[in-house]
C-alpha cells in the first residue's frame, strides 16, 4: 500500500489551483483533434469537490444556449492546463447540486467580498 501512495505522490501537481465551491473559474483543458492539439476554455461555477489525493475531482457547470452543460475535471490530470479563479461565490453548502433545478438569475451565486 505504501509503494502506491508514492506513485500517487508522483503523480500529484505541484501548484494545486485554490477550487472553492461557488467560485467561477476558467478550465484551461487540451483537446487532441488528430495529429493537433489545442487548448479549449470552459467557463462556469464549481458546484461539487470530491475525492483526495490522485483521484481529487471537481465539477463546472455552465449554461450553454439556455441548456445546462456540467463537466467533471481531474484535479491531478495532465490535460487540465490552468485553472483561473474568475470570481469568488458565497456559498453555505458544500455541493450546489440545487443549482440544477434553477434558471435565470435565480442560478446565481452571490460573490464573496473580502
Amino acid at each position: 500500500m505504501d509503494a502506491l501512495k508514492l506513485i500517487a505522490q508522483d503523480c500529484i501537481k505541484a501548484e494545486q489551483p485554490q477550487i472553492e465551491i461557488g467560485s467561477t473559474v476558467r478550465v484551461h483543458v487540451k483537446i487532441r483533434e488528430g495529429e493537433r492539439e489545442r487548448i479549449q476554455i470552459f467557463e462556469g461555477i464549481v458546484i461539487a469537490r470530491r475525492g483526495s489525493g490522485v483521484s481529487e475531482t471537481f465539477t463546472v457547470r455552465r449554461i450553454s444556449y439556455g441548456i445546462g452543460v456540467e463537466r467533471v475535471f481531474p484535479v491531478n490530470s495532465p490535460n487540465v492546463a490552468k485553472v483561473e479563479l474568475v470570481r469568488n461565490g458565497y456559498v453555505r453548502r458544500a455541493k450546489l447540486y440545487y443549482l440544477r433545478g434553477r434558471v435565470g438569475k435565480a442560478a446565481k451565486v452571490k460573490e464573496r467580498l473580502g
